[in-house]
């Protein structure tokens, strides 16, 4: 019986351990932000970068970021709390959906998990090979930086955290990357129809969140959309046919849906 258990964790079958899979929480995001502020400050090239992405932007006509920046700085209790989503909350979601995953949904969790750490890993990737300065550090630009002007508590992008944050890690925006993982999964194994909805309306609240604070452009939203999918092609690599693609986990048969628990939401 043990062996086998031992097989079952090996093939993703069975339910990880939580005291394992919170130290691999805790030690992930502790190393994506230390990996992350540890990027070289490139501000000069962080400052071409953006100047590059404002004119591509401009021959595409798609740059109205500093439009909807200004509209929704307008509306102070709106954007006191796209603020305090963008410092704070949007974590605490995407750590909440992965908690339901592993609670409601065993069978789904490896494939979920090594897919967010897979996409986040390559974020990093993207950070050193790209910086960028966003829309709000942009000299001469016009944008409002929120953050600063509402004074939003315990911003790593304000006051004296800014100084021990990467301000010129934006490109890909991991705020578009998280909440569109959170959107696909929860949508893919819930049967709620209104969580369903709620969870597609939830990355493009996300994106109106980046651009109205001027914390990011619409091609870092792109960016972060590329780099999940990659993450989605990565954890196909790493982990085989023992991680089903998370929008098919739900057309399982009825018992391999059922948890430890025998929770089936």
């Amino acid at each position: 019986m043990p062996r086998r258990a031992a097989w079952r964790r090996i093939r993703g079958t069975g339910r990880p351990s939580l005291r394992v899979e919170l130290a691999l929480i805790v030690l992930g995001y502790g190393l994506y932000s230390l990996v992350r502020n540890a990027v070289p400050t490139k501000r000069s090239l962080g400052y071409a970068h953006a100047r590059t992405i404002v004119h591509i932007e401009s021959v595409l006509h798609i740059d109205g970021e500093q439009a909807v920046n200004h509209a929704l700085n307008r509306i102070g209790p709106l954007i006191v709390g796209m603020n305090y989503y963008y410092a704070v909350f949007h974590f605490v979601i995407t750590i909440g959906v992965l908690v339901w995953v592993y609670v409601q949904h065993p069978l789904a969790y490896r494939a979920s998990r090594t897919w967010l750490f897979a996409t986040t890993v390559l974020a990093l990737a993207g950070f050193y090979a790209y910086p960028l300065a966003p829309p709000r550090l942009l000299p001469g630009a016009g944008f409002i930086d929120t953050l600063v002007v509402h004074h939003t508590w315990g911003s790593l992008a304000s006051g004296e955290l800014a100084k021990v944050s990467n301000q010129y890690a934006a490109m890909p925006s991991m705020h578009i990357g998280w909440s569109l993982w959170c959107a696909l999964t929860v949508f893919s194994l819930t049967k709620r129809t209104w969580l369903k909805r709620a969870a597609l309306a939830y990355p493009l609240f996300t994106l109106a969140v980046i651009i109205g604070t001027a914390n990011h452009f619409f091609l870092d939203a792109a960016g972060g959309v590329l780099t999940l999918a990659a993450g989605a092609f990565a954890t196909r690599l790493i982990l085989g046919r023992a991680a089903p693609h998370v929008p098919q986990i739900h057309r399982l048969p009825g018992p391999n849906r059922v948890g430890a628990n025998g929770a089936t939401e």
